[in-house]
């Protein structure tokens, strides 16, 4: 089992959750983060650091969601690895209970721990 980043996380990426990982297993896309399940070791500390409720346990994903474990699967092996937090974006607090976002879903990655 591993932890699923989901489309709550679309152009909100707080990055509070990339603190706490031990094993440092988020990857930063343009607009969302995405976590390694090959890495993740299921301990679950990142999941109440998030400020959505975007992440969740690939057993709580719900129907309609499973998509997000093939999106995480994906993006971790192409965009750069994020190992400390930088903040959310600039209008995560706007975009935070917006549902339906998955259309807003960007390819493109992030700059990880460069600045």
């Amino acid at each position: 089992m591993t932890f699923v980043v989901t489309e709550k996380c679309i152009k909100c990426r707080y990055t509070d959750c990339v603190d706490v990982c031990p094993v440092d297993c988020f990857y930063e896309g343009e607009n969302m983060l995405v976590i390694n399940p090959d890495e993740c070791i299921d301990c679950g500390v990142c999941e109440p650091e998030c400020p959505i409720e975007a992440i969740k346990s690939e057993e709580e994903l719900a129907a309609g969601e499973e998509k997000w474990l093939d999106i995480n699967t994906k993006y971790a092996a192409i965009w750069p690895n994020l190992t400390k937090s930088k903040g959310g974006m600039p209008d995560a607090d706007a975009w935070a209970e917006k549902g339906n976002k998955a259309e807003l879903f960007s390819e493109k990655p992030g700059t990880g721990n460069k600045e």
